[in-house]
């Protein structure tokens, strides 16, 4: 068994091809995100990966629509999305 922390992965993302990681893959990445209420980014995509979410607490605007607690979302390779928290929001993201 390996023991690793959270706070020692580059930003949340624990699984993918980058150090430092709990699991090193070419295959797929994994990451846990917090973001603050009103934080907002600016509008970007992915250029070679399709992103599946899920919210684990609170609350963001993407585009025009609402994700929640409980929320899953898929934003494809391509895809422009414009994130803003409205609640203070932890997630899980797989690309």
């Amino acid at each position: 068994m390996r023991k690793f922390r959270i706070e020692n992965m580059k930003r949340g993302w624990f699984i993918g091809d980058f150090e430092p990681v709990a699991l090193k893959t070419k295959d797929f990445e994994v990451g846990v995100g917090h973001h603050e209420k009103g934080e907002k980014w600016d509008k970007h995509f992915h250029k070679l990966a399709t992103e599946i979410t899920l919210i684990l607490k609170g609350k963001v605007k993407i585009n025009d629509e609402i994700f929640v607690k409980g929320d899953i979302f898929i934003i494809d390779k391509d895809e422009i999305v414009e994130p803003l928290f409205l609640e203070e929001t932890d997630y899980v993201v797989v690309k």
